[in-house]
């Protein structure tokens, strides 16, 4: 085999290794969980509206952080959250209190993971996008609130499933989301301020002093795409 051959060869194999990445890439994106415009946790006040499903919807003006409050760890017991799909409902437990129980919206166009996870992450506004035009399931929704990102049983951090505050719908306690678990905003900041790892700004990711929340997903989300 001639040294152009070869080289040929090469150059085939490399583009077909970047195409198979990037539409890996993409999958990630359109298989549950969200695409992540934006990693800064900064408010973007450049984008006045949001588009979900078609439909055009306001974003909520800039709310400043609330300087945390440190103290000594509860003395309740361990923090948990659990999501039962079934109910479309998520309870924070601190030992054997539960602390908060709240409505919630899962997966409906996407499918919510089931399993055992940890938060990962603390990002006080994040730019989400995904969904397919085609189908009209698409979104593009700026400044999303409050979210906390978690990992475990297959699921990888950059596939984007999180717990977020949600100003684009109100139907909570029906599948509404792309995969992700939608909280009423007020929710999703009682849980931001509750979960660890104990926030540290506008960005707060897992160190091993400062970890993650466990969190269990069960269930069979109704009425699901």
């Amino acid at each position: 085999m001639t040294r152009p051959v070869i080289i040929t060869l090469i150059g085939a194999l490399i583009a077909i290794g970047l195409f198979i990445f990037f539409m890996w890439l993409r999958a990630t994106c359109m298989v549950g969980g969200a695409c992540i415009k934006d990693w800064t946790g900064m408010y973007n006040d450049t984008a006045p509206s949001a588009d979900f499903l078609g439909t055009i919807v306001p974003v909520p003006a800039y709310v400043p952080p609330q300087q945390p409050v440190l103290g000594a760890k509860s003395v309740l017991g361990e923090k948990r959250i659990f999501v039962d799909l079934t109910e479309q409902r998520m309870y924070a437990v601190e030992g054997s209190q539960i602390i908060y129980d709240f409505p919630v919206s899962s997966g409906k166009f996407g499918w919510t993971p089931t399993g055992s996870f940890r938060i990962w992450g603390k990002y006080r506004y994040v730019h989400m996008s995904g969904g397919n035009q085609a189908l009209g399931t698409a979104y593009n929704l700026p400044n999303v609130p409050y979210v906390l990102f978690f990992e475990g049983d297959g699921i990888r951090r950059e596939q984007g499933f999180s717990f977020h505050g949600t100003y684009w719908h109100k139907n909570f306690g029906h599948p509404m989301s792309h995969g992700c678990i939608n909280l009423r905003t007020e929710d999703a900041e009682k849980l931001y301020d509750w979960v660890e790892p104990d926030t540290q700004g506008n960005v707060t990711t897992v160190s091993e002093s400062n970890q993650g929340t466990p969190v269990y997903i069960y269930g069979e989300a109704p009425g699901q795409i």
